[in-house]
């Protein structure tokens, strides 16, 4: 069953390799061949766990893959329901209703209908079926995007593999973080400006590595420094107590572990070229809970100085390069914020009208303009705020499961990794990729992140990597 390993092994790598490579995978053929993709894992992994229980039998043997940390049943189940509940709801806004049923359930919707309709509003209220989504295809894209997604992530939670496996998925995404990083510094400061083909010195204002925004490679940095710090982390767990002082600890690193910290140093550096304004916020708030929750226990400190020390390398290299334009961001960030207030205050009244079952997941950028109350040039695809624009799309009892959702797992994994010690490597990993989920969620109160399917693709991995280290003690005690 090893082969089926390896290739579900060399697709999550392609994928991880691919989906930030693809201008963040935004394009349709870019997140359908992601999609594609883990379809395809999906498939393997079905034929592997119906050939198992056989080939155990002929064999005799038990399988050299060790399931740790598995979501358990009933929290499995919990999970199941809060998921099925969210898809069927969306799927309920495509469902056609009659429209004395729908003036009940969404009066906004069939207000809006009939308005921008060519045909008499009486007839066509008396007689006529709607969705509740005002633009249906843009719903149907997006509820693949999540049915897929959580069947990556289930996969995740219970695909068998070893500790190694893991290990070389972290190491992927880590050295995937500095090529995006060291290819956006390139094409910044060399004046390049370009994109993989495309010409975009008009655009480039900073560094972006191949995404077409900054704030989109911000937030895939955001959730990979952390991650790599704790990898960083749990390669020193067992030697925790060993070292008498700062330079014994310092003769006996390794070329290995000098080498991530290195790649960690070099993303800092990417990020804070982007100028993402909440980027910087978001990665000085996860350095601050990475030094507090990784000090050292043997001793009395207050906060871990490796993690100290790493980022203030990072920001004494980036000081020497320079960094005015990106202090120059900052002195900005009041007059944009203003016009980030607006988009929220357009975007609150969207879910003000559309309370209940929202106005369609995905449909934002085409209902946005009946409420936009300020001069715009182009289309706004999307609020500024993740978290306002899904609450406008999927309305109370969407954002409402999906906040259950995320208060469980947060909880969950908090109470896992508090149960491990600070010799086993798992902890600094789960601590890693919890705070690289933390940080994002920041970002996204001012951002667009999670939509980004490179970023939701990392995020879906982060929480299974997170939950299967955190379920690691339960399952072993």
């Amino acid at each position: 069953m090893t082969i089926f390993n390896h290739f579900i092994k060399l697709i999550l790598i392609l994928l991880l390799i691919f989906t930030p490579i693809a201008f963040g995978s935004i394009e349709l053929w870019a997140f359908s061949l992601m999609e594609l993709g883990i379809l395809l894992i999906i498939i393997l992994w079905t034929i592997q766990s119906l050939l198992r229980p056989a080939l155990r039998r002929v064999q005799g043997s038990p399988e050299p893959y060790m399931v740790q940390g598995e979501l358990q049943s009933p929290h499995s189940a919990f999970v199941v329901i809060l998921l099925s509940l969210f898809l069927l709801l969306i799927l309920f806004q495509l469902l056609p209703l009659p429209s004395g049923f729908l003036k009940i359930l969404s009066p906004k919707t069939l207000e809006l209908r009939n308005s921008l309709s060519i045909f008499d509003s009486q007839l066509l209220t008396l007689n006529s079926k709607f969705q509740i989504s005002f633009f249906p295809f843009a719903t149907q894209i997006e509820f693949f995007k999540w049915l897929i997604l959580s069947g990556l992530f289930f996969f995740l939670i219970y695909w068998r593999h070893s500790n190694k496996d893991v290990i070389h998925l972290i190491l992927v995404i880590m050295l995937v973080g500095v090529a995006e990083s060291l290819y956006g510094m390139f094409e910044f400061f060399s004046g390049h400006k370009y994109i993989l083909h495309l010409n975009m010195e008009a655009r480039i204002a900073s560094v972006t590595g191949t995404f077409i925004n900054r704030n989109y490679f911000a937030g895939y940095l955001l959730m990979v420094i952390p991650l790599s710090v704790g990898f960083l982390f749990s390669r020193e767990a067992t030697q925790i107590g060993r070292f008498r002082g700062w330079r014994e600890r310092l003769v006996s690193l390794d070329g290995k572990t000098l080498l991530i910290g290195f790649c960690v140093i070099v993303m800092i550096l990417g990020l804070l070229f982007s100028a993402s304004r909440m980027g910087i916020s978001s990665l000085l708030l996860s350095f601050t809970l990475l030094s507090l929750l990784f000090r050292s226990p043997t001793k009395e400190q207050k906060f871990s100085r490796t993690s100290i020390l790493i980022l203030g390398l990072a920001l004494l290299w980036a000081a020497w390069i320079g960094l005015d334009f990106v202090i120059s961001r900052f002195l900005t960030s009041s007059e944009d914020f203003r016009g980030r207030w607006v988009f929220w205050a357009n975007t609150f009244q969207i879910f003000k009208d559309f309370p209940t079952f929202g106005s369609g997941l995905g449909t934002f950028t085409w209902v946005f303009p009946m409420y936009r109350s300020f001069h715009l040039i182009g289309i706004a695809t999307h609020a500024e705020n993740d978290f306002l624009q899904l609450a406008s799309e999927v309305g109370v009892i969407g954002i409402g499961l999906l906040l259950i959702l995320f208060l469980f797992f947060f909880y969950k994994a908090i109470s896992g990794i508090s149960l491990l010690s600070y010799r086993e490597s798992g902890r600094y990993i789960g601590i890693g990729g919890l705070v690289g989920i933390v940080a994002l969620m920041l970002h996204s109160i001012v951002e667009r992140n999670i939509q980004v399917p490179s970023n939701a693709f990392l995020y879906t991995i982060l929480w299974a990597i997170v939950l299967r280290i955190s379920f690691t003690k339960k399952v072993n005690t």
